[in-house]
């Protein structure tokens, strides 16, 4: 039986993998008409991509999941606002420091800003830039996920405050530095990544799972479209006060 799991699990990471994999051999093949360079590494590469897609699924549906849902579940039953806003700020903020693909691209935008002599090249400098910028997404997302929360509490439309957020993202637009723009645009992206967006996912449903009244169909989704929102107006915030 368990061998029987593990295969069909495997086999189900290579299947959500196989479009990628036909379009590279395609445009390798018939377009470049080469073979794959270290043809060898590239074959390991790729099984380890499957054997490692397939652990972290098992991972989220294990532990991720489970957790994110029960303590929303906990959380609602103490019938406490104040700790259940506490928890949506903390889990928001802790889980997008910790996103690699936000530690990325702030360590990249903050080499180019200083290569193009908008901050001291200094590693310092840098170290700092990057940092400030991690911050400003971590407690843009976790305010995020706290106003979406507050979202399934009182039962707010979730349009009004997505087209109302995007049109503050547009005036945003207009202001901010043109050299921050195409960063706070990427910092919305990058923080719906595979640390954000299980736990996030799981505590809107089981939030709204707990709420009568609530759908978690209707009420239960949308705090990750919150997290790659703000982010975009405060990094273009902070890009106005760095580069002035």
């Amino acid at each position: 039986m368990i061998t029987s799991v593990i295969l069909k699990k495997l086999k189900n990471a290579f299947t959500d993998l196989l479009p990628i994999i036909l379009v590279i051999a395609f445009f390798q093949i018939v377009v470049l008409k080469q073979p794959l360079p270290q043809m060898g590494e590239v074959l390991f590469g790729a099984l380890l991509v499957v054997a490692g897609l397939t652990l972290f699924v098992q991972g989220l549906e294990m532990g991720l999941f489970p957790i994110g849902e029960a303590m929303a579940h906990a959380l609602a039953r103490k019938g406490s606002i104040f700790w259940l806003l506490c928890f949506a700020f903390a889990l928001g903020f802790s889980t997008t420091v910790a996103e690699p693909a936000l530690i990325a691209v702030a360590s990249e935008a903050a080499g180019i800003a200083g290569q193009g002599g908008l901050i001291d090249p200094g590693q310092d400098s840098l170290d700092q830039y990057a940092f400030g910028l991690r911050m400003s997404v971590a407690f843009s997302v976790g305010l995020a996920i706290l106003i979406g929360v507050m979202r399934i509490i009182r039962g707010w439309p979730v349009h009004y405050l997505i087209i109302g957020g995007y049109v503050v993202v547009m005036l945003m637009t207009i202001i901010a530095p043109k050299e921050i723009i195409g960063i706070a645009y990427d910092a919305g992206g990058v923080t719906t990544s595979t640390i954000t967006v299980p736990l996030v996912a799981a505590l809107g449903v089981g939030l709204a799972s707990s709420i009568r009244g609530r759908s978690p169909l209707v009420d239960g989704f949308g705090l990750i479209a919150f997290a790659s929102l703000l982010p975009m107006i405060f990094v273009m915030g902070y890009g106005l006060i760095i580069f002035k």
